[in-house]
């Protein structure tokens, strides 16, 4: 999952563009044996040879192509699970902050008032929250209450 979405995006278009190559290389080579002025037997022979050759660089071709629209597929997926770990993180640092924050208006008021006032279990499970590293995988299974 993890990766440099940018690293990625380039080695995919330098696939991409290698591909481009091969398949001029192999149409290049196509093109310079049907020019030569040469008949026979082993120039048909050298012909078929060179064709499959070009067929051959065609199929690689298609392999790098294959490659560069698969990596481009993971850099889309990797990004889109980057956003949703970053907004799962920030609603959830946000929910624990304000959960925080009322239990220790509750501490005050207990405080001044003489009244043990007790937080409810969602903040009370938002207080005890122990966050994943900071944009781990693991946001992605976290569940807490108002996510």
């Amino acid at each position: 999952m993890y990766g440099d979405p940018a690293a990625m995006r380039k080695r995919a278009a330098q696939l991409q563009e290698q591909a481009t190559d091969i398949r001029a290389m192999a149409d290049r080579l196509v093109a310079q044996i049907e020019s030569i002025n040469w008949e026979g037997r082993a120039a048909a022979d050298m012909r078929s040879r060179i064709h499959d050759r070009a067929a051959h660089l065609r199929d690689c071709a298609a392999q790098h192509e294959t490659a560069a629209e698969s990596l481009t597929k993971h850099v889309v997926e990797v990004e889109r699970l980057k956003d949703a770990i970053d907004g799962i993180e920030r609603k959830s640092s946000s929910l624990v902050a304000d959960a925080r924050t009322r239990i220790a208006q509750q501490r005050a008021q207990s405080e001044s008032s003489g009244v043990t006032i007790d937080p409810d279990d969602t903040d009370r499970t938002l207080d005890q929250f122990v966050a994943p590293t900071s944009g781990h995988k693991d946001w992605l299974t976290v569940e807490l209450p108002g996510l």
